[in-house]
């Protein structure tokens, strides 16, 4: 039933109650209903927070649409229901709920439990500041039915999340999440059952698991991938280190510690965890500009590597400094390669076959991945985007007898060892110190090691962006366009399509034949379901009829987003797709040249790049 926006706001103002400790929200709407901001209630109110991408994230505001106390109770209760009836003795098993150092997040999580609590669950608790891995390591290694994190990562500082893992210690993804927000939007309709924060640690039910789980963190990583701690402590390497002003610190100087490996340099204006990001424009290392503070103190004292974490620190990021003064950032993809070549080389000197080796990636990252296994010999599969699908395909594999090498995505997300199923950028942080000091030994760079795994598989170059679009209809359009064509009045500034005819559907699909002069090889739809190789080999005169069992792709499809895969003749590979979290249309474009010609693989990537500006997504035309 349709409610007039002033009576969502008396339905919010008799659900946050005045005792519920968080008076700006309910001083929000009783100011907006007063100046009779109708617009702005509308955004707040109108629409529920939408349960995705592993859970819940928002701005930290009043109403239905962010994440406040009152959105944080009504889904922790949905959640727990949801969980009780699913898992198997789910209360005895127990949740583990942690948070990072973000404004609210000690108080969701607080609020969080008390949910559960109320259910007649067992709560295993971090009270303290804490990393994301936390979480996912012990709902695996203490069994428990599910674990919620709170955190936004290295989203800005208004923004909170609320991230949930599922029995098997892995991000939930479909049909999970979805049973999940059904049960969520079930219990919206029900009032918050308790606001009470107090008395939450010192419950019988909550046990404190912070030094046993941290404990056991430590000694899982450092035992099955600490290759020589004495050799590791003799180092000369130094190198700086940031935070980001999150809550790594502490966790990455033991990890280094569990690995034998000498402190780091600091970077003092960045190390305690500070809510508000004062130094930084934007707490992602991954941001231009973001990692000049951390390079001007490596500058000062002589230090040619800088490492980072994201403030949650399940993110990694570096940068190296080069002969001639410069600094190399490494992309995302780049230290996917370099920590997949020191995992498989870990992995052989433990005696463990190639071919019993197991990593994957996303679709949206690097293929070089898929040539090292090629010519290795090892498993590979690539996943959708998000380690929720790369961890659970991990899980598949391990259960088929392989060993989990490593998994990442190339958002600085990377996962080296099992005993987390999600990406840890401590463990990361470590395994990549200890490969430096294994290379200073030997006289050699990071950036020389990486040139050596180009020489071996050939150069990829790649180029990852985004537009910001903010009207939903403006993003429809132009996948239309992209999938459909033009309409009859724009075809002449068009380039040549294919035609391949759904009956089935009853739909034409008429996608573009070349990408910056390049013959399209490949597509991949899982927007609207179409998935074809060698497309360009498809005679040009004609419509080509299809069925759905020639074209059916082998990813699950899903309507409610966009995304599509294009591969050239070139070595070229392109995916559009669009954000789930962000008014974001995100393009990924990678290029490999066989013959590790830098210049011809330049010239290719920036014809194409251009291409997704002015023939895909018409930028200047869209205003975008």
């Amino acid at each position: 039933m349709f409610l007039p926006i002033e009576r969502l706001a008396e339905r919010w103002l008799s659900e946050d109650k005045v005792d519920s400790r968080d008076p700006e929200t309910r001083g929000q709407i009783e100011s907006l209903l007063a100046a009779n901001d109708k617009d702005t209630l509308e955004k707040l109110l109108r629409n529920r927070i939408e349960f995705g991408t592993a859970g819940l994230r928002a701005r930290m505001e009043a109403g239905y649409s962010r994440l406040n106390r009152l959105t944080v109770i009504t889904a922790s209760q949905g959640l727990a229901a949801y969980v009780a009836k699913a898992v198997d003795g789910a209360q005895q098993r127990g949740v583990v709920v942690g948070h990072d150092h973000r404004h609210n997040s000690a108080a969701f999580a607080r609020l969080t439990a008390r949910a559960f609590l109320d259910r007649g669950f067992h709560v295993y608790l971090y009270p303290g500041l804490g990393l994301t891995p936390e979480v996912p390591f012990a709902v695996k290694r203490l069994g428990a039915a599910c674990g919620v994190m709170i955190t936004a990562s290295h989203n800005p500082k208004d923004d909170n999340g609320y991230k949930v893992y599922w029995e098997n210690g892995a991000q939930i993804c479909p049909p999970v999440d979805e049973a999940i927000a059904q049960s969520i939007g079930e219990n919206q309709q029900m009032e918050p059952q308790s606001w009470d924060e107090d008395g939450v640690e010192a419950d019988p039910n909550v046990e404190d698991v912070t030094l046993r789980m941290m404990d056991a963190y430590f000694e899982a990583a450092a035992g099955g991938l600490a290759a020589d701690r004495e050799a590791n402590s003799r180092t000369e390497l130094r190198y700086v280190y940031t935070p980001m002003h999150g809550v790594g610190a502490p966790f990455a100087a033991r990890m280094l510690a569990a690995f034998g490996l000498p402190p780091f340099v600091p970077v003092p204006d960045q190390m305690s965890p500070d809510p508000d990001f004062p130094s930084v424009a934007f707490p992602n290392p991954e941001e231009k500009g973001a990692l000049d503070m951390a390079k001007a103190v490596a500058d000062a004292q002589g230090v040619g590597l800088v490492l980072a974490n994201d403030p949650d620190a399940d993110r990694f990021a570096a940068a190296e400094k080069q002969p001639d003064g410069s600094w190399l950032a490494f992309t995302g993809d780049q230290l996917g390669t370099i920590f997949a070549a020191a995992v498989l080389a870990m992995a052989r000197s433990a005696g463990i076959p190639d071919e019993r080796v197991a990593m994957v990636n996303s679709t949206v990252s690097s293929r070089m991945l898929s040539v090292m296994a090629q010519t290795e010999g090892f498993r590979y599969t690539d996943t959708l985007t998000g380690f929720k699908y790369m961890a659970n395909e991990l899980l598949i594999l391990q259960r088929q007898g392989l060993f989990v090498g490593f998994g990442y995505e190339e958002a600085i997300g990377y996962m080296i060892h099992d005993h987390v199923l999600d990406k840890d950028g401590v463990t990361a942080l470590a395994v990549f110190v200890q490969l430096a000091a294994q290379l200073h030994a030997q006289g050699k760079s990071v950036a020389e090691y990486l040139e050596d795994q180009y020489a071996r598989y050939g150069y990829f170059v790649s180029a990852n962006s985004y537009f910001v679009c903010p009207d939903p209809v403006k993003t429809a359009h132009i996948f239309s366009r992209i999938r459909y064509g033009p309409s009859e009045e724009q075809t002449s500034a068009d380039v040549q399509r294919f035609e391949f005819v759904r009956s089935e559907y009853g739909d034409t699909l008429r996608y573009p034949r070349t990408i910056g002069g390049f013959p399209v090889s490949y597509i991949r739809d899982l927007t609207t379901g179409f998935e074809m190789r060698d497309v360009d080999k498809v005679p040009a005169e004609t419509p080509q009829k299809v069925t759905l069992d020639e074209c059916r792709p082998t990813f699950p499809v899903s309507g409610s987003s966009h995304m599509v895969t294009f591969e050239t003749r070139n070595g070229g590979r392109l995916t559009m797709r669009t954000s789930g979290t962000e008014p974001k249309l995100k393009y990924y474009l990678e290029v490999r040249n066989q013959d590790n010609d830098r210049a011809a693989a330049a010239r290719d990537l920036e014809a194409m790049v251009n291409a997704v500006a002015c023939e895909l997504v018409q930028a200047t035309e869209n205003g975008l």
